[in-house]
């Protein structure tokens, strides 16, 4: 059974960036996926003791985040990249429609910190945000966003201490 998403207060966080494209556009080309992460990365590094080491350490968990995202949709319409900043975390929001969930094996259901075992992923996709999660200290989410979105929703610690 679907649940509706929790919606996650993005008011706590302060927003860093948002960019929006159309996903006939963003699908129309790989290497998006690199070079949005990178935008994204560099953008996550601002204020830390060391913004590259921290850029470049985030930057593998965003890309597998835009990648699967590149997997999953192919709706037409848009797909948007969000930034959050608190004094403890940073949040990585992509929002996109999508209407056939079975075919990738994502469905809209509510996540907490740690992915379940039973999750509604296929079975790598499952392993992949878990492994990711763990790595990084990260909640991993995806979530219904309205009638026929999905979102990812990925909290990073903005600590610097990654082991």
């Amino acid at each position: 059974m679907e649940e509706e998403a929790s919606g996650f207060d993005d008011h706590a966080l302060a927003p860093m960036v948002s960019l929006e494209l159309n996903v006939a556009m963003f699908k129309s080309q790989w290497q998006f996926c690199d070079r949005i992460t990178e935008y994204l990365a560099d953008i996550l590094g601002q204020g830390h003791s060391d913004p590259a080491r921290y850029s470049n350490f985030l930057s593998v968990a965003a890309n597998e985040l835009i990648e699967l995202a590149f997997r999953s949709t192919d709706e037409p319409g848009r797909i948007s990249f969000s930034l959050y900043r608190s004094a403890t975390s940073n949040r990585l929001r992509i929002a996109f429609a999508r209407e056939d969930r079975e075919s990738t094996g994502l469905r809209s259901s509510e996540r907490q910190s740690r992915l379940s075992a039973g999750s509604d992923l296929k079975p790598d996709g499952a392993i992949l945000l878990s492994d990711l999660a763990t790595i990084f200290r990260a909640a991993i989410r995806i979530e219904k966003n309205g009638a026929q979105g999905i979102q990812i929703i990925a909290d990073f610690p903005s600590a610097e201490d990654f082991q």
